[in-house]
């Protein structure tokens, strides 16, 4: 689409494929919300919306990407992709940035449906958007944080590279809980083997970046 790029947007890996979803894409993801994300004992994130019954899950799930794509401008983006593995979309890797132009700054989130988890897809799936942020688009900084509780998440940042970057302290469920903020270099970031982007040139300008790298070890 050429008035919308980044629909022909892909980041690829060894094992997953990372696209923005088309209509069916999103009808799979869906179900994945509806069929379970974590223990209902567990939250991990600030925004409770998994404590939804699960057709209200599946349908914010839709949602919230119509509001994305309609809220897209190049000085606040969020740029959620549909992670597929082997021919199953398996969550959601998300990016986004406010001023990215200016402060180079990206900031992660995901989550998968549990029966894809303890895979390594996780760790994969955020690899894959930090080779687009550094490699891609020039950014010189990468942010995620995680609950205290959340060791999975804490796990992923930790073995890919991530420095602590101090605590605060956030509402879940009506409560006060800790949350642990990391902070990502490009400088202390190295690609691995075997992760290519496809179709990023014409979508620079869409992410503020007009200036980014194009040579990202795949087609631009």
């Amino acid at each position: 689409m050429r008035h919308w790029p980044l629909l022909s947007l892909r980041l690829t890996t060894p094992r997953l494929e990372l696209r923005l979803p088309g209509l069916d894409d999103l009808d799979a993801l869906a179900d994945r919300a509806a069929e379970g994300v974590h223990d209902p004992g567990e939250m991990p994130f600030g925004e409770p919306w998994t404590d939804a019954p699960p057709h209200e899950r599946a349908r914010s799930t839709v949602q919230i990407h119509f509001r994305q794509w309609g809220t897209w401008s190049p000085g606040n983006w969020a740029c959620s992709f549909v992670t597929v593995w082997e021919g199953q979309v398996a969550g959601v890797q998300e990016m986004r940035a406010v001023d990215f132009a200016v402060t180079r700054e990206v900031t992660t989130g995901s989550w998968l449906g549990q029966r894809f988890q303890g895979r390594g897809i996780g760790t994969e799936m955020r690899a894959a958007v930090l080779h687009l942020a550094f490699t891609g688009l020039g950014a010189r900084y990468a942010t995620s944080s995680a609950f205290v509780d959340n060791t999975k998440s804490l796990a992923v940042s930790r073995r890919l590279g991530y420095r602590e970057d101090g605590l605060a302290v956030e509402k879940r469920r009506g409560e006060a809980a800790l949350q642990q903020r990391l902070r990502l270099s490009r400088d202390e970031w190295t690609t691995p083997d075997g992760f290519e982007i496809h179709g990023l040139e014409p979508c620079l300008p869409l992410f503020g970046a007009s200036d980014g790298i194009t040579d990202a070890g795949g087609a631009p």
